[in-house]
Order: C-alpha cells, then sequence, then structure tokens
C-alpha cells in the first residue's frame, strides 16, 4: 500500500492526547498540503502543528463530545499513556481537563504514513517514533515489516485499543492488524478481559457506560448520544442506529449495511451487544 511519508515531531504540551489522537508537526509544514490535495483539508495551527488521528484503531475515550464523557479511564488512559510513553514522552503532567501542562522532552522525533484527512480535519495516519529513513514529501510502499514499527500497531498488539478499520487501509495491513488484535484477546492482555462489545453490556444508567463497562468506543459514541437524548430505555436504540446510518462491511459475510442495528442486538430489555467482532467490519470514511 502505498502512503505519504512526511518527517517530523510530536508535540504534546498544551494539547489534550489520547490513545489514538497525539499532535504532529513536519519537519515543512507544507506538506501538510500534500494531505490536502487527497480530498480533505488537514487543519493545523500556525506553527503547522495538527492532531492525528491513529487509523485502523480506536482507543477508550478520555474526553468525548462537548460534555467531555469518558469511558472506563483505567484503559482509557492506559492506551494513552502507552502511546505517549512509546513515543518517548517521559514526565507528562496534566491538569484535571487532561491538558498537558509539562513534559520531556517538549519534542520528539517521528514520522506519519498518511493517505488523507477526516471530517474533522485530522490526518488520518500510522505514527512512527525516531527518524524514517526516507524522503518526506513522497509516496512510500507500507507492508507489514514497516507497519509492525508504527504506533498503531504496538497499541494493538498490547490490547489497549480496538481494531476499527476503514475501507482506506490496504488488506494486507488489515489482516496483519487483526492478527496482533486477536493474539490480544486470546492472551487476555490489556482491556480484553473487562471487554463486552460481543458477549453484552447491562445498560441501566449512563454511568453503566462511562465507568462500568469496556466496550468498542464506536458503539459507545452511539449509546451515549442516544442516552443523551434522555431515553431511558434501550428499545428504540436500534431505530437510532439505522437513522445514524453507518455505512460498513460486513468480512466474514460480504455484507454491506447501512446502519449498526444490523450488527447490535437488545436483550432483557438492558443489555446491548454487537453480533460481530470489530475485527470483522470495515466502515465507510463519513
Amino acid at each position: 500500500m502505498t502512503m505519504l511519508l512526511i518527517n517530523g515531531a510530536f508535540q504534546i504540551k498544551g494539547t489534550q492526547p489520547d490513545g489514538d489522537t497525539v499532535r504532529f508537526v513536519p519537519g515543512d509544514p507544507q506538506e501538510w498540503d500534500l494531505v490536502t490535495s487527497r480530498g480533505r483539508t488537514v487543519k493545523h495551527d500556525v506553527l503547522g502543528r495538527a492532531a492525528l488521528r491513529l487509523d485502523a484503531i480506536d482507543a477508550l475515550e478520555t474526553h468525548y463530545g462537548p460534555n467531555r464523557v469518558h469511558q472506563p479511564l483505567q484503559f482509557a488512559h492506559a492506551a494513552r499513556d502507552e502511546l505517549l510513553s512509546w513515543l518517548g514522552f517521559t514526565n507528562v503532567q496534566q491538569g484535571p481537563n487532561e491538558t498537558v501542562t509539562a513534559v520531556v522532552p517538549d519534542t520528539v522525533p517521528g514520522f506519519v504514513l498518511t493517505s488523507g484527512a477526516d471530517i474533522h480535519g485530522r490526518c488520518i495516519a500510522l505514527a512512527g517514533r525516531g527518524a524514517s529513513g526516507g524522503t518526506s514529501g513522497v509516496d512510500v510502499d507500507v507492508d507489514v515489516d514497516l507497519l509492525r514499527t508504527t504506533a498503531n500497531h504496538h497499541l494493538l498488539a498490547a490490547g489497549l485499543a480496538y481494531p476499527t478499520f476503514y475501507r482506506s487501509l490496504f488488506p494486507s495491513l488489515r489482516t496483519e492488524l487483526t492478527a496482533v488484535a486477536r493474539q490480544a484477546r486470546t492472551a487476555g492482555q490489556g482491556l480484553w478481559p473487562s471487554d463486552t462489545t460481543t458477549t453484552g453490556a447491562k445498560v441501566t444508567a449512563l454511568s453503566s457506560i462511562t465507568d462500568d463497562a469496556v466496550m468498542l468506543p464506536k458503539l459507545f459514541r452511539r449509546l451515549l448520544d442516544y442516552l443523551q437524548l434522555d431515553n431511558p430505555s434501550l428499545a428504540c436504540f436500534p431505530a437510532y442506529l439505522a437513522g445514524v446510518q453507518d455505512r460498513f462491511t460486513i468480512l466474514s459475510s460480504g455484507k454491506r449495511c447501512v446502519g449498526l442495528h444490523n450488527v447490535v442486538e437488545i436483550s432483557n430489555a438492558q443489555t446491548v451487544r454487537m453480533t460481530q467482532p470489530p475485527e470483522d467490519l470495515v466502515f465507510e470514511e463519513g
């Protein structure tokens, strides 16, 4: 798979990184224009610093939406801390709103491999640490060996993030990430022993999903948005999911679906679960 290589540095002071989002600035900030030329614009500040959304993974939320709602923080913070440590940051200090107030060093060298941006202006990327050894601003072939050097691969192998695939990711890379995620699940690493995505989470209040149940963040976000509409019952949740119209393909069957209600079921009025594991779904970009 060919992706654009950009060399630069990670910078987190004054930002709110989580397990799959971190700030990066290219050595030449004009190289963001090379990403923008592929479709959507990469939003960045005057210094060229932009948010990355780590491709193919989804870590538990530390501060989602205008009300800054979180998932169980044990694993949300574990993913964030592992990402920052893996990149090379130490002594990270954060305020009560998750903003980094101090860190050593101020920046760490790294690189990104990208094929575009998302609807929020974040660069969708595989993130690597240190020198890439390649020429910045040119397309490179991303094979499994290179994928294994990225934070994306590392977090899945550690069991600290869910595989969440989009169609832009080449199948050979998806196969590798699926394998390491399944290995982590089988070994009981990270969040997997607590995962309720396919076994079912009992939802009796908002705290059920913010403090108790560990689940695929995409399902959490849909549940949260639904519950915040003052819906005390899950009876209408499938209809809500149909209206949101997430588009995806179930890999094991080849079925193309519109709406997560195709893979979500409600039982006993209060228990929600997905009928397919996360790695069996490939989503279309919004």
